[in-house]
């Protein structure tokens, strides 16, 4: 039987009753002969999908010997890397549920995640463990610490020993595609973060509607991506080159765009996802190389970029593709949803637009009273689809408010036009997102304030030259802290230095007070007003 039947725009997967994904996943691609094809390229390491196999169950035995069981929760705190992929699918192997969590964030976020989803071992990498010391001794369920990489011993357990010891075969746990398979944290609601369940079909089911049904991922395909640790990201480059049995490119240094050509050209990726941000850097340096006469060598190989997680404006768009000749195709997703449900197709891009519902998937644009609204108008979006994630753990309510039977509540603002196609107007909150990560404005001010200079501070999201948005904060001095443009660079730094950097303020306006209502809550909807002006 296939393992999805498509009617109409809708998939229906035909999953057996015993299921585990790491073993469709891993194990699949070796049985059906890709053994000695390879899985994953990451710096001067390539890994066999046989290879691959050995490691995850390497990875699932370490952690069996750790006490972890099925249903047990694993923390993730890692950058892009081979050790990744093995510690995800060998907790998965196991039954238990590993928990990718971003790593740009700070120690008071982790012992949260830490202590919200009762993990009892933490896989970190060593470059975080100084972030992790700050806490450890305040996550109140974790057991074990396991550091990769790293040339201290630190005193906590190593990550390559353990593995060097595991045995190398592990039985598959007894799962079905219904098990929580893996957790994403959302940082949607400003006060706190949110564990998003998801479950064992849920990887397949983003694979068949939006890798295969629009990318045409194929095992022929080379996949260059970023962040295992958010939903975009875990898709691009760890499941769904898994799943058609392609190679998957990982590298771990920063993605400025000199380097990331140089990976382009290194690795010959046919499939490139990344963000508007990077499009638009990558033009503007290969643009810069050429006027000053430096010639950069070919990128060979590459039939399209795959852009999400920021909305892609018409002119990065136009502007990549006059340096590169390569089709973009822009989409967005959601951490609850797993992977992206809107996205444009091959030769019938919309610059401006975030394209058609991708098949597999329905939506519902609504005004404020659920009511729906028609063609031309501005509604909220409602998604339905087979990877939706089924709860936010310990918080029925938000669970209650955002998962409407079916139906996810997303947050944005959407028009459509008479051709189907999908145009963000804004978010129904005041949260912004940045770089393709969510921001609390409230989080950014309560920061703001607590520098002795600041007297109170109103945080919106303002468009750059590129109609990416960033934060922007208008600021009240307290009483002899005179203005200055030091003053505004010292409180820039303050601020990345006790929350995650991309949350810092691009642009900080001083001013002799805030808008208000009567109530005293800040008018943002003014501050906005105040930016254009």
């Amino acid at each position: 039987m296939a393992i999805v039947q498509r009617k109409g725009k809708m998939l229906e997967l035909n999953l057996p009753g015993r299921f585990n994904a790491a073993q469709y996943f891993v194990d699949r691609n070796v049985e059906e002969g890709r053994g000695e094809k390879t899985a994953i390229l990451f710096e001067d390491r390539t890994f066999t999908y046989s290879q691959l196999l050995e490691n995850v169950n390497r990875a699932a035995n370490l952690l069996a010997g750790l006490g972890v069981e099925m249903e047990n929760r694993v923390m993730l705190l890692l950058r892009d890397s081979p050790e990744m992929i093995f510690s995800f699918f060998g907790a998965i192997r196991l039954g238990a549920v590993p928990i990718p969590t971003n790593i740009l964030m700070k120690s008071h976020d982790f012992l949260y995640m830490l202590n919200d989803s009762r993990a009892r071992v933490l896989i970190v990498d060593a470059v975080f463990l100084p972030e992790i010391e700050k806490i450890h001794g305040q996550a109140k369920f974790l057991k074990d610490l396991v550091v990769v990489g790293g040339a201290e011993n630190h005193g906590y357990l190593r990550f390559d020993p353990l593995m060097g010891q595991a045995e190398a075969t592990c039985d598959t746990a007894d799962t079905t595609p219904d098990d929580a398979a893996f957790w994403l944290y959302s940082g949607r609601n400003p006060e706190m973060l949110m564990g998003a369940v998801h479950h064992h079909s849920h990887m397949v089911y983003c694979t068949e509607a939006y890798a295969k049904g629009i990318l045409n991922m194929a095992q022929e395909d080379r996949v260059f991506g970023s962040f295992l640790f958010f939903a975009y990201g875990l898709g691009n480059s760890l499941y769904f080159p898994l799943a058609v049995g392609a190679s998957t490119i990982l590298i771990n240094h920063r993605p400025t765009p000199d380097l990331i050509y140089d990976d382009l050209v290194k690795y010959r990726p046919t499939l490139f996802f990344t963000v508007p941000t990077l499009l638009g850097a990558l033009a503007d340096y290969k643009k810069a190389c050429r006027k000053e006469g430096k010639e950069l060598p070919d990128i060979e190989g590459l039939r399209a970029c795959i852009s999400s997680a920021e909305i892609l404006s018409p002119e990065v768009y136009h502007r990549f593709r006059e340096e590169f000749d390569v089709e973009v195709l822009d989409g967005t997703g959601s951490t609850e949803i797993c992977h992206i449900f809107l996205s444009n197709r091959f030769g019938e891009v919309r610059p401006g637009s975030t394209g058609k519902v991708v098949p597999g998937y329905k939506t519902r644009l609504v005004d404020e009273d659920g009511e729906p609204v028609g063609m031309g108008q501005i509604g909220h979006l409602l998604v339905s689809g087979n990877s939706v994630a089924s709860a936010y753990w310990n918080q029925r309510n938000e669970t209650k408010l955002n998962m409407l039977g079916e139906w996810f509540v997303t947050g944005d603002r959407y028009m459509t036009d008479e051709d189907g196609y999908y145009y963000f107007k804004g978010r129904s909150d005041d949260m912004l997102r940045v770089g393709g990560k969510w921001l609390a404005p409230q989080e950014v001010e309560n920061t703001l304030n607590q520098h002795p200079a600041v007297a109170e501070s109103g945080v919106v999201g303002y468009q750059d030259k590129d109609d990416l948005i960033k934060p922007y904060a208008f600021v009240v001095l307290s009483p002899d802290h005179p203005s200055s443009e030091e003053k505004k660079e010292e409180i820039k730094q303050f601020v990345k230095e006790r929350i995650a950097a991309y949350k810092y303020p691009r642009w900080i306006e001083f001013v002799d007070h805030l808008p208000k209502t009567a109530g005293g809550k800040v008018q943002r909807f003014v501050l906005q007003e105040m930016m254009r002006n």
